[in-house]
């Protein structure tokens, strides 16, 4: 059973990554509160080295590497769609977004998210534990629960987005019908995902100066 929470610990953690803009910011800051004179240029230099190995194996045992690499991906779309409603409709919005999502992914330090895990398990788990989970998913059903659990959260994921969708939308419309003449404009804006359509016979452009103006760059 402590290994199974432990699991659900490891995707909780990768999922937090995840709507937290998939970058390692949050983790670090947990693992600089258990070791503030630690330098975050080196997190993992604390840990002794045999557990630090043990901890390392874990990890891939479980594939936290893949479960990031697999936020970063989902968030950098979130990202995407999110940069499109904020610039010019034309090829050059377009180019710029695909220019800010390509810099983001490839300035996102894998290497620096498994350190900060690792720091992580060194606090919350001690050796004789982190044997036993190694042990645990070195075995056939250690490997089953790896591999299924991130469909799980990711249709955990989806279910919940899905309930909370239908919640607020239900909310908003008592409320307005609870309290007439008030918020009867509010709306949750949900439109769906704005998309780059190619652009038509288009009026005169602004310079390229006042045309990157426009670009909101956060």
């Amino acid at each position: 059973m402590k290994a199974v929470l432990a699991l659900v610990a490891i995707y909780v953690g990768m999922f937090l990554v995840a709507i937290q803009g998939g970058a390692p910011s949050s983790v670090q800051a947990a693992a600089q509160d258990s070791s503030p004179k630690q330098n975050p240029a080196t997190p993992a230099t604390a840990v002794d080295p045999a557990k630090d190995a043990d901890i390392r194996a874990l990890l891939d045992l479980v594939g936290a590497r893949d479960q990031v690499q697999d936020s970063v991906k989902q968030t950098a779309e979130q990202y995407r769609e999110r940069l499109l409603a904020t610039v010019p409709n034309n090829e050059r919005g377009q180019a710029f977004v695909n220019a800010t999502i390509n810099g983001y992914e490839k300035r996102f330090d894998m290497d620096r998210v498994n350190d900060q895990l690792v720091l992580l398990y060194d606090k919350h788990y001690n050796d004789e534990e982190i044997k036993g989970l190694l042990q645990f998913y070195g075995s056939p059903l250690g490997q089953k629960v790896a591999a299924e659990s991130p469909k799980i959260f990711r249709e955990i994921q989806e279910a919940t987005r899905a309930e909370a969708a239908k919640a607020v939308k239900d909310a908003l419309q008592e409320a307005k019908q609870e309290n007439p003449g008030v918020g009867q404009n509010a709306h949750l804006g949900n439109n769906g995902p704005r998309r780059f359509q190619p652009p038509r016979r288009m009026p005169p452009q602004d310079s390229p100066d006042q045309s990157a103006q426009q670009v909101n760059p956060q």
